[in-house]
């Protein structure tokens, strides 16, 4: 079993966009992000500068992303070493 990062909310929303994810709305603390294709949709929530609950995180990755946590951990990893 893959450990999940710690990421904070503006962070995790750069990664997406480096994923080809379009910032759609904003209504509150909370950023909708859709894919180009419209296929997949996902909402962050940004509070102040706090990380993103590891639940919350692993469901985003698994339901809204439609992808598995290894490849999600390779993805972010990969993210990281560019910055």
């Amino acid at each position: 079993m893959h450990k999940l990062p710690t990421i904070k909310g503006r962070e995790f929303i750069k990664f997406l966009q480096s994923l080809g994810f379009k910032i759609v709305r904003t209504k509150g603390s909370h950023v909708r992000l859709r894919t180009e294709d419209q296929k997949r949709v996902t909402t962050i929530p940004v509070h102040k500068n706090k990380d993103i609950p590891k639940g919350l995180l692993r469901t985003i990755i698994r339901e809204d992303l439609e992808i598995s946590l290894e490849e999600f951990c390779k993805l972010y990893s990969k993210y990281k070493e560019k910055k």
